[in-house]
């Protein structure tokens, strides 16, 4: 696969996070953490981490093959391991494959891992983010080439973290979309629900009148808080997001 420079990844507050990558194969995380938590061992954990839940994946994978590729849920095989189980009740819940699901499982399961440590953490892979926080923070949305692209962020508070925001698009990246959607944002507390759920709505936009029924269609899942949708200069936005401007 050729790298895919992700310029979004520039905009962080420098005072109050320090910011590092890890990638790992397919697998490209950026995290940010509070100053007083890092710790230099912090980068290699990961990476541990990241090594481990792959190879869990891959074993599985040995005895359940069509597990990659399968577009419809899946029942995951006596004694799955949880990451397993947990993929396939989220492709469940919103109608696709566990893939669907598997870039929030690493933003979640790295997220979890260091705020065991870490005041605040951010961790984002390919669009998908979990966060938890103290302080209030904004995450911008990014939507290819429409205007409200890099212009728009959610407003996220402290006492609503831990919390994921997940997005699909059909126009950006590298990821499977049968829709059009310039950006899929679904939230939930769950990032592996809320993946697969960004790319079951984002698979039902394909004209500006989709764009409604995408939104509705994301919140009719149990778990979803809310979701927003865009295509070129439209959008649609339901269920508890905050937006504001990126400045």
């Amino acid at each position: 696969m050729v790298y895919e420079e992700r310029t979004y990844r520039k905009k962080y507050d420098r005072q109050r996070f320090i910011r590092f990558q890890v990638i790992l194969e397919e697998t490209d995380l950026d995290i940010a953490i509070d100053k007083e938590s890092y710790t230099e061992q912090m980068p290699e954990l990961v990476r541990e981490c990241v090594q481990d839940l792959r190879k869990k994946i891959l074993q599985y994978m040995e005895k359940d093959p069509e597990l990659l590729t399968a577009l419809v849920p899946r029942e995951p095989i006596v004694d799955a391991p949880p990451q397993i189980v947990s993929i396939c009740q989220a492709a469940e819940a919103a109608g696709v494959g566990p893939m669907a699901a598997i870039a929030g499982l690493f933003a979640e399961e790295i997220g979890r891992l260091l705020s065991r440590q870490a005041k605040d953490v951010i961790v984002e892979n390919g669009g998908d983010i979990w966060i938890k926080t103290k302080v209030q923070i904004k995450t911008g949305i990014y939507a290819g080439n429409s205007p409200f692209s890099g212009e728009i962020a959610l407003l996220i508070e402290a006492d609503e973290t831990p919390l994921s925001i997940c997005t699909s698009s059909g126009t950006v990246g590298h990821s499977l979309s049968f829709g059009r959607a310039d950006a899929m944002v679904v939230v939930s507390a769950s990032a592996v629900l809320a993946d697969a759920v960004a790319t079951a709505a984002g698979n039902r936009v394909k004209t500006i009148a989709d764009l409604e029924k995408a939104v509705d269609f994301a919140l009719s899942v149990p778990g979803i808080s809310g979701a927003l949708a865009i295509l070129g200069e439209k959008m649609a936005a339901k269920g508890k997001i905050i937006l504001t401007s990126t400045e």
